[in-house]
C-alpha cells in the first residue's frame, strides 16, 4: 500500500510526521541530509554517510528541501537505468512537480522541465529521436575529428607555451571540448569565452543558470534555421535531414543536449586526467614508461573521478522496491554515478588498478546510455596526449593540498590546475605535437660540377628499392650551395662533398607501428 502523503501545512505536528521510508521522513532538525548548502560541501562524504545509515538507496533533500532518493549501489543503479518498465526520465510524472513542491524558478528547472528530446522520451518516440541522434553521430568523421582536436590543442598550447606556466582548467580543459564540439555541430564561429562560461554556469544551479541556458538555446536555434536553409556536411545538417524528420524545436533541443553533455563531461574528464598525471607519481611514471596508455589513463579516471557525479533524475512509473526501499509512483531518484563507482561491493580496495575494466557508471546505461561517449573519449585521449607531447616536463605549479574543487549535485569540478614547465616555442597548428618542433625541410639542392668518381660512393647511390629522387636526401650529403659556380671543361677537380655520417640514413616510409600511432592520433 502506498504511504499517505504529508498533511497540509499548518496541521498539528504530531499528525504531519511522514511514514518511515518516505523520502520526506526526518524533515525536522536532525533529519535528512541536504544535497546542497554548507553541509554538502563534500558530497562524497554525504553519500558515504547516507550509505552507512540507509544502505544502497537513501532518502535525501534536493534544493529547496525537495525530497528525492539517491541510488548509491552499483547494481541498484544498473537495475534502475536498465528497467524502463519501472523507471523513466519523463519529469511530467514527478509527484513533487505535479503537487507544486517544485517551483518554476527552481535552479534545476533547466534539467527538470520536460523537453522534446530522447533523454525524456519513451517507447516508439524514444526510438525515433534516439535514432536521429545516433544516425547523425554515425556520420562524424572520427579521423577528421582527431585532426581537429590536435589543431585545437596546438592553438590553446600556443597561447601559453612561451610563458613557462599556465592554468590548465581555464586555459585548456574548459576550452578544448567546446572548440571541438562547435566544429562538429557546424558552428565554429560561435566558439568563444562567452559560450564556454554559459555552458559551465547552466549546470551549476546558480541564479544565472536559466539566463545562460537561454543564451545557449538561442545560438543553437539560429544554427538550426541556418542549416535548414543551407545544409552542409556537419552533425546539425545530418540531424535535420534524418528520416525521422525532427522539427526545428526537436533539433535545437537535441543540439543543446549533445553540446552540453559532451562539453561538461569532457571538460571535467580532461581536467581530472591531467590532475592525476600531475599528482600521482606512480601514474606519471607508468604513463611515461609506456605501461599505461592515455586511453587507459582515461578509463581509470572514469572510475575514480567520473565527469558527472550524478544524473538527475529518474522517476518511478509505478510503486516498486529498489535496494530494500519502498519507492512510490512518481518519486524522483538520482542516478548516483560517483557513489556507485565506489560501492564497496564492487571496489573493496579503492586503490586497486581498474585497468581494462569498463563497468563503471560514467556514461550511464540502458536505453539512455550516452550515445556520444566515443567522441568524449577521443577528445580526452588526443588532447591530453598532444599536450603532454608539447610539454613533457610539465609539473604541478602548487602543492597538491592547495587544489580546490567546486562541487554541485551534478559534478565535482576542479577550479584550477596550475602548472610550470620550461618555456617552449609556438608551433604551427598543422604540425605534429612535439616538445622540439621540427624545422621546415631545406629546399632541394643540386651539386654542380661533380665528376662521376666523386658521386660513386655506395652510400650516396640510390638503392634498387628506392626512387632516385629520394636517394641521398640527408643534409650531410646534399651540402653544396645552389649558387656554386659551374665547373669549366678545364676544371676537372671534383668539388668536395661531405660523406654521410654513421647516423645519416635515407628517408624511409614509417614502420607499421608508427603509422598506426599517426592514424590513432588523427595525423
Amino acid at each position: 500500500m502506498t504511504p499517505e502523503p504529508l498533511s497540509p501545512a499548518g496541521t498539528d505536528a504530531s499528525t504531519a510526521t511522514p511514514p518511515p521510508g518516505c523520502p520526506a521522513h526526518g524533515l525536522s532538525p536532525g533529519g535528512l541530509s541536504r544535497l546542497y548548502g554548507p553541509d554538502a560541501e563534500d558530497l562524497g562524504a554525504v553519500y558515504e554517510k547516507l550509505r552507512a545509515e540507509h544502505g544502497t538507496v537513501a532518502p535525501a533533500l534536493l534544493h529547496e528541501d525537495v525530497p528525492v532518493w539517491v541510488v548509491l549501489g552499483h547494481s541498484e543503479n544498473m537495475q534502475m537505468v536498465r528497467s524502463p518498465s519501472q523507471f523513466c526520465r519523463d519529469s511530467r510524472v514527478w509527484n513533487r512537480l505535479l503537487d507544486g513542491t517544485v517551483k518554476p524558478d527552481h535552479p534545476y528547472m533547466p534539467h527538470i522541465a520536460w523537453q522534446p528530446i530522447c533523454a525524456h522520451a519513451e517507447g516508439d518516440e524514444h526510438l525515433r529521436l534516439r535514432g536521429a541522434v545516433t544516425g547523425a553521430i554515425s556520420t562524424i568523421d572520427h579521423r577528421g575529428v582527431r585532426r581537429h582536436i590536435n589543431r585545437a590543442t596546438q592553438r590553446l598550447v600556443n597561447a601559453f607555451c612561451e610563458d613557462g606556466r599556465a592554468e590548465l582548467v581555464g586555459q585548456f580543459a574548459d576550452h578544448l571540448p567546446m572548440a571541438v564540439m562547435c566544429e562538429i555541430l557546424g558552428m565554429p564561429d560561435e566558439y568563444n569565452d562567452r559560450i564556454v562560461q554559459a555552458a559551465r554556469d547552466m549546470l551549476r544551479g546558480t541564479e544565472t543558470a536559466i539566463a545562460s541556458n537561454e543564451y545557449i538555446v538561442d545560438a543553437l536555434m539560429r544554427l538550426t534555421a541556418l542549416r535548414r536553409a543551407e545544409p552542409k556536411e556537419d552533425f546539425t545538417s545530418h540531424l535535420i535531414n534524418h528520416p525521422a524528420r525532427l522539427t526545428d524545436e526537436e533539433v535545437g533541443q537535441h543540439l543543446r543536449l549533445v553540446l552540453i553533455a559532451a562539453y561538461e563531461a569532457t571538460a571535467n574528464l580532461i581536467a581530472n586526467v591531467l590532475r592525476m598525471v600531475l599528482t600521482d607519481p606512480r601514474f606519471r611514471a607508468r604513463l611515461n614508461g609506456g605501461q599505461m596508455t592515455v586511453p587507459e589513463a582515461v578509463e581509470q579516471t572514469l572510475w575514480d573521478e567520473p565527469p558527472f557525479s550524478t544524473v538527475f533524475a529518474y522517476f518511478a512509473k509505478q510503486e516498486t522496491e529498489l535496494g530494500g526501499q519502498r519507492i512510490r509512483k512518481g518519486d524522483a531518484l538520482i542516478h548516483g554515478i560517483a557513489p556507485g563507482n565506489v560501492d564497496p561491493r564492487v571496489r573493496p580496495d579503492l586503490k586497486a588498478n581498474m585497468q581494462g575494466n569498463r563497468s563503471h557508471l560514467a556514461f550511464g546505461g540502458g536505453p539512455h546510455e550516452c550515445p556520444g561517449q566515443d567522441i568524449g573519449r577521443a577528445i580526452a585521449d588526443v588532447g591530453v596526449d598532444a599536450l603532454l607531447m608539447r610539454l613533457p616536463d610539465v609539473k604541478l605549479g602548487c602543492e597538491e593540498h592547495e587544489l580546490r574543487w567546486r562541487e554541485t549535485l551534478s559534478n565535482r569540478h576542479l577550479v584550477e590546475l596550475p602548472i610550470t614547465f620550461a618555456p617552449k616555442p609556438q608551433q604551427d597548428v598543422m604540425q605534429l605535437p612535439a616538445a622540439h618542433p621540427v624545422r621546415p625541410p631545406r629546399p632541394s639542392r643540386q651539386v654542380i660540377g661533380m665528376t662521376p668518381s666523386a658521386s660513386a660512393s655506395p652510400s650516396a647511390s640510390p638503392s634498387p628499392s628506392q626512387p632516385p629522387s629520394q636517394a641521398g636526401a640527408s643534409d650531410s650529403v646534399v651540402s653544396a650551395s645552389v649558387s656554386a659556380p659551374a665547373a669549366t671543361p678545364a676544371d676537372t677537380t671534383p668539388m668536395p662533398v661531405a660523406m654521410p655520417t654513421a647516423t645519416s640514413v635515407p628517408d624511409r616510409r614509417p614502420g607499421v607501428f608508427r603509422r598506426f600511432l599517426r592514424w590513432w592520433r588523427g595525423r
